[in-house]
């Protein structure tokens, strides 16, 4: 969770954020890198987390951007990798799973761990909790366990409680998500991912930006913008540490398309290649793409 000391912007609102316009334009190819969470942000939220909708352009949407950028483009989701697989298809771009638990720089490479495996002293009574109160969803993952409780409310409060006991005995994690709480090892989170992935080669000297709508996006809203980037929020006004904010999953698609049908229009005309940061400097208002 998010609180006031997260961010200089969030102090200057208080306790009531106003609202974050939205971004500008990303001019392609440019010395941008680009992280982008899952679900809430490229597909809208689902009853269960396996019926949720990709659209079909989406995965050629995502390779093209991941071109146009030369491989500075990376997917960073709280689900498995193998889940993220399962539901894109062979996308041959950078991907992080479980919170940044799952490491993967390109799609044949083999998976680095960044946390220790969640032991069983955690998954077992999250599991009975789950059992005991309406066979709520468990999302096993290698490195952290969810508990979905989407359609009842109620059970937030002391299944959250259970999470906190039980990480705190374990040196682990909570994340309080949009109606789930998952129990995570340490490095299982997102701004050490995106910090892993600016590490490598291809991202030396790029800008970060990440998309993201839950709160468990804030690590990697704050490591963008300690690197000199800026986090964009998809969804309802919230206090966060983002920079910009877009309204919807819809939203986000028109965005990145946006920014590849930008690219197309300007590489006839010599514009492919051409650092915005350096077209932009001095614009006032402008922030470099």
């Amino acid at each position: 969770m998010t609180d006031e000391s997260d961010s200089l912007k969030l102090a200057l609102r208080g306790s009531s954020p106003d609202d974050l316009s939205q971004p500008p334009p990303l001019r392609l190819p440019s010395k941008a890198a680009l992280f982008l969470d899952f679900d809430g942000t490229l597909v809208d939220i689902a009853a269960h987390p396996d019926h949720v909708e990709v659209a079909r352009a989406l995965p050629g949407l995502i390779e093209a951007l991941g071109e146009q950028l030369e491989g500075r483009l990376a997917l960073v989701s709280g689900r498995a990798l193998e889940a993220l697989d399962r539901l894109l298809g062979p996308v041959d771009v950078a991907m992080a799973g479980s919170h940044g638990g799952e490491f993967r720089p390109c799609r044949n490479a083999e998976i680095h761990p960044l946390a220790d495996p969640l032991p069983e002293t955690i998954a077992r009574p999250l599991g009975a909790f789950a059992r005991d109160n309406g066979e709520l969803l468990v999302e096993h993952k290698p490195f952290s366990m969810a508990v979905h409780y989407r359609g009842q409310p109620e059970m937030r409060a002391p299944l959250l409680a259970l999470a906190q006991d039980l990480a705190e005995a374990h040196g682990a994690g909570v994340k309080d998500g949009k109606m789930v709480v998952e129990v995570v090892m340490p490095g299982s989170d997102k701004g050490s991912a995106v910090a892993r992935f600016m590490d490598m080669p291809r991202f030396a000297g790029s800008t970060p930006y990440f998309i993201g709508d839950d709160v468990t996006d804030e690590d990697a809203f704050k490591a963008v913008t300690a690197m000199g980037g800026e986090g964009i929020l998809v969804g309802p006004m919230r206090q966060t540490a983002a920079c910009w904010r877009l309204e919807s999953v819809e939203e986000v698609h028109a965005w990145l398309t946006r920014a590849l049908a930008d690219a197309d229009a300007d590489a006839p005309a010599g514009a492919a290649g051409k650092s915005p940061d350096t077209e932009n400097a001095g614009q006032a208002g402008e922030r470099p793409e």
